[in-house]
């Protein structure tokens, strides 16, 4: 397996599990992640946030870990990258406010690349409208922002996945497990163990 190089794009209150666990289950497959954040260089940090289920109307909020970026935003073109990764949590909402990082979510799916998002990660491709047409899960909050940019919400348990062509998408962390399989295969990841 050749290694691919993935993009991911994040930024301050980025979901903790939904930044953490696939920077590190993609460097641990071998590929290498370059984590960026609009305004930030490499070596800053993001703060992340915990969302939790503990049977309120909606997730809790605590505060998380830092999380280091290793890369800069600027000069990140699709063109040098096999992938892209989308985190949720709050970052999502005023990332979707940023032209650059919208032409650049843009750049990935016309070059139909896979791009994975999680949670509210599906704001960003709703304002990019590039899922008009497409079956996209999310954050049940999110259903509103998917169906008003003309995709199919796709209501599934909170630990699946879904596949849409290069998009890969899921409700929350606790879909990791599949969403991180969807996504490596549509890489092109072999795993032997």
């Amino acid at each position: 397996m050749a290694a691919k190089k993935i993009l991911m794009l994040v930024g301050d209150y980025a979901e903790d599990y939904e930044t953490m666990v696939p920077f590190q289950t993609l460097l641990a497959v071998g590929h290498k992640v370059d984590a960026v954040c609009p305004d930030k260089v490499a070596g800053d940090s993001v703060r992340t946030a915990i969302h939790d289920f503990e049977g309120d109307q909606t997730y809790s909020e605590k505060r998380g870990h830092n999380f280091t970026l290793n890369a800069d935003f600027e000069g990140a073109s699709a063109a040098d990258y096999d992938a892209l990764v989308i985190p949720g949590g709050r970052a999502p909402e005023y990332l979707r406010l940023n032209p650059k990082v919208i032409a650049l979510v843009k750049d990935f799916h016309s070059a139909n690349k896979p791009i994975a998002a999680v949670c509210h990660g599906a704001q960003i491709l709703a304002a990019a409208d590039i899922i008009r047409d497409r079956k996209i899960s999310a954050y049940p909050a999110c259903a509103p922002e998917v169906q008003l940019a003309g995709g199919t919400y796709m209501d599934i348990a909170i630990d699946g996945a879904h596949t849409d062509g290069n998009l890969v998408t899921a409700p929350a962390w606790p879909a990791h497990p599949q969403w991180m399989a969807q996504f490596l295969a549509v890489l092109g990841t072999k795993i032997d163990l």
